[in-house]
């Protein structure tokens, strides 16, 4: 796969969409600052609509905007949209106001109150910053994923993968030697079959010259790439780490930089609009050959790949969908692809590969993650393309920045 820095394509506006009046069209299609303004022109001629108050909601709270975030939200519950209950408490939880969510989270399903239950065992602010102001921290190794070494409770450096696609994960024996006590247990799907996942409180995790403390977090019992001596890494490194510092992935420079969030940040290279859809999926403005800028999801632990679709949207874009060798991953088909270009901004990469699937799901975009996410991403870019670049996640202002 080569990269190198070009003009993307331009934005496709909102007005070429087949529903352009209708905001939940536009939202599915990730059209949100125009989805955003029929919702509200909805509100304004029928102030009792839970929908158009629950997804403008949603909308704020998916840009970090959490004054307006709080306020649809908590007006659709008052409507009677109880699916805004947890997505307010997502509020409070990316605030680090935790015990505001426990209530709500609470009267949810039991996922839902597992974790009021881990959330009720933490004592003072979470996820403390302590330490200098900036680190970085040498990877172990680029491929098949980035690792760096961390350390738990003050024990010995471990290895780490990096994946934004990630929360802050454990390995169940590494958990059980630092000392981590099960509060609450989810069921989950891992390597395409049920775990248990287990919830608790970590004291400490240090990267480099930064500090962690006080962490609601989870570990489980699976088997993930090898480290360079072939053992087992601690765990993961994602997104719910990475959002409560400023952190870029150089992949460029062999290292993981954290600094201190601060506002009004600024770095060379391009800079795209962030969205976070639950706690651990980035989201942001991407293209596929002559197509985009879309909304797609930036994953940076997939394997041996740089790109994800559908396989509708790869023939639409001209790609060749390589039915003859059909793969299986976690129970879904996919394909093998590869794009002429893709590009966040002006970092392209040419050649890259993927897969495509019929219908998305399990990471892959389509209709399954418009089930979860309320819309369908276009794509997912994933790690073989940013293999060239450094990658800054700035969840303060909402910027990706990507040189």
């Amino acid at each position: 796969m080569g990269a190198g820095l070009a003009a993307a394509a331009p934005l496709l506006s909102p007005g070429s969409a087949s529903a352009a009046t209708d905001p939940d069209q536009l939202f599915a299609d990730g059209w949100f600052a125009a989805a955003d303004r029929g919702y509200a022109r909805i509100l304004r001629e029928e102030p009792a609509n839970a929908h158009a108050a629950a997804q403008r909601g949603y909308i704020a709270l998916l840009g970090n905007r959490f004054v307006d975030a709080e306020k649809y939200l908590a007006q659709a519950i008052g409507l009677g949209d109880l699916a805004s209950r947890q997505r307010l408490a997502e509020c409070f939880v990316r605030q680090d106001r935790h015990a505001s969510a426990v209530p709500l989270l609470q009267a949810g399903n039991p996922r839902d109150q597992a974790y009021a239950e881990l959330y009720s065992h933490l004592e003072g602010p979470a996820w403390q910053v302590h330490g200098a102001r900036s680190t970085r921290v040498p990877f172990l190794m680029t491929d098949p994923v980035p690792a760096v070494m961390a350390s738990l409770n003050g024990g010995p450096p471990k290895g780490f993968l990096l994946d934004t696609y990630s929360t802050l994960d454990l390995n169940q024996a590494d958990a059980e030697e630092a000392g981590l006590r099960s509060v609450a247990t989810v069921t989950g799907v891992a390597m395409g079959g049920p775990v248990t996942i287990h919830l608790g409180i970590l004291d400490s995790i240090r990267i480099g010259d930064i500090e962690l403390r006080n962490i609601p977090m989870q570990w489980i019992d699976m088997q993930r790439p090898a480290l360079p001596d072939g053992s087992q890494p601690a765990g993961v490194l994602g997104t719910t780490t990475f959002y409560h510092l400023l952190t870029t992935m150089d992949y460029a420079g062999q290292a993981l930089a954290l600094r201190r969030k601060t506002a009004g940040f600024h770095t060379a290279g391009a800079r795209l609009p962030l969205w976070l859809a639950g706690d651990h999926f980035p989201c942001s403005l991407g293209s596929i050959n002559d197509y985009g800028p879309r909304v797609v999801t930036l994953d940076t632990g997939g394997l041996a790949h740089g790109l994800d679709t559908t396989v509708e949207l790869a023939e639409q874009v001209g790609m060749t969908v390589d039915y003859d060798n059909p793969r299986q991953i976690q129970g879904t088909t996919v394909y093998p692809i590869t794009a002429d270009r893709i590009s966040l901004g002006r970092a392209v990469g040419h050649d890259v590969r993927g897969l495509a699937s019929e219908r998305g799901g399990l990471g892959m975009p389509g209709p399954g993650q418009a089930g979860q996410f309320g819309f369908a991403p276009m794509a997912n870019f994933t790690h073989e393309y940013f293999t060239p670049f450094a990658i800054t996640f700035d969840y303060t202002d909402m910027h990706v920045y990507i040189r």
